[in-house]
């Protein structure tokens, strides 16, 4: 029985390594995607964890499958197609370490995911369901997520949110918003960067745009901001917490590092996880949420990228 489970995107992604002195660029097949990062990234970092999606019948779904088994990520519910091939995002690096992406997924395999799957995996009941909006861009699987949240809401389970926008899987930015807006008034947890913020809320201000979230019924606020480190609200309380300053090889997977990190923390609080929590234990959660997506940020690639507890807990000395 997983605590915590995941839903929506696994893939490879084919990370870039190196220009070469031909100025072709190298790439790296690196098991990733947002939600299946948290998954791992948690499982790490000690949290029981399992993953819902859907990977093609081929070597990259197989090689996908057996990197969550190896990090103890329950696979219950991990299905596979036939009809089209695992996702692929090809991840471009920039020489600040910063990302850019491009989908091969027309459709892929994770788009695949039906609603009686999703539903069907989340017994046992997890304490909390988290997910992304990536899940929101195509049908079955927009169909699945949002079911897959109806139904564990009703029945008690916390839902974790991450309105992660990437623009070439949408049309266009209006029908994006309309869709990564969906979820809010489901969302227990939610967690966004600062440049969602705006696109969301019509405000840069923190302040200003946490509030406007809260007031859809949303109990606790994270926005990531980069090196600067995670603005919070928490109910009426709002605070930061500064970032960890590390050399960076790959930003890809900090955000999804950091996520897995604080959910980690929450479920294993004995008494649920956002019940009598208060801004002093929350930051502290965040500082070692911090450090752990710090560690992620040093290294290259996504999931390859995570760090273990022991890893983190040695980082902080």
């Amino acid at each position: 029985m997983a605590d915590l489970l995941t839903l929506g995107e696994l893939l490879i992604d084919l990370t870039q390594t190196h220009v070469d002195e031909r100025q072709v660029r190298h790439f790296a097949a690196n098991p990733g995607g947002a939600p299946a990062n948290v998954a791992v990234a948690a499982a790490r970092l000690g949290a029981s964890a399992g993953f819902i999606g859907k990977v093609g019948r081929d070597t990259f779904g197989r090689d996908l499958r057996a990197v969550l088994v190896r990090d103890g990520v329950d696979v219950t519910g991990l299905y596979e197609t036939a009809e089209c091939l695992t996702t692929q995002a090809v991840v471009s690096v920039a020489p600040s370490g910063e990302r850019s992406f491009s989908f091969y997924r027309s459709p892929g395999a994770d788009t695949l995911l039906t609603a009686e799957e999703a539903v069907r995996a989340l017994s046992p009941l997890p304490k909390l369901l988290h997910f992304g909006s990536v899940s929101l861009t195509a049908d079955p699987v927009r169909t699945a997520t949002l079911e897959a949240a109806d139904y564990a809401r009703a029945h008690g389970v916390l839902i974790s949110y991450d309105p992660n926008y990437r623009a070439n899987l949408w049309p266009d930015e209006t029908t994006a918003l309309t869709w990564m807006k969906v979820p809010l008034e489901k969302t227990d947890v939610l967690k966004l960067s600062d440049e969602e913020l705006p696109l969301l809320t019509g405000t840069d201000d923190p302040v200003a745009g946490t509030a406007a979230l809260a007031a859809l019924g949303i109990r606790l606020i994270l926005v990531t901001l980069g090196s600067k480190g995670t603005f919070y609200r928490l109910g009426d309380a709002v605070g930061s917490v500064p970032g960890v300053r590390v050399r960076v090889a790959d930003t890809n997977g900090a955000g999804d590092t950091f996520h897995g990190a604080l959910l980690s923390r929450l479920v294993a609080r004995p008494d649920g996880p956002l019940n009598a929590l208060e801004a002093p234990e929350l930051e502290e959660m965040l500082r070692f949420a911090n450090r752990a997506a710090a560690l992620t940020c040093s290294r290259s690639g996504a999931i390859p990228a995570m760090p273990t507890l022991a890893e983190v807990a040695a980082f902080a000395d």
